[in-house]
């Protein structure tokens, strides 16, 4: 196996700023921020936007969307169409 070839896979914190919420995995992903974790240890910390602490589905805060309103509205808004048109 050639050296070098492979990115250096190390601990790393993912921080999800949203929800307060941050986990220690191993990654390949990189930082210049760290952050001391609590085995007293510095790791480097990535920075999301969304994680499975604040992800809608995952929370229960899922919405449903309402597909035969949203076809009603578009046929009253738009018609139904021409008979014998270009459908």
């Amino acid at each position: 196996m050639a050296k070098d070839e492979h990115p250096d896979y190390r601990p790393v914190v993912f921080r999800d700023r949203a929800a307060g919420y941050a986990f220690l995995t191993r990654s390949t992903a990189s930082s210049d921020r760290t952050i001391e974790w609590d085995d007293g240890e510095t790791y480097p910390v990535v920075d999301v936007e969304i994680s499975s602490e604040s992800h809608p589905f995952y929370t229960g805060k899922a919405r449903t969307v309402d597909s035969e309103g949203r076809i009603a509205r578009f046929e009253r808004r738009y018609g139904e169409g021409e008979p014998g048109g270009n459908a």
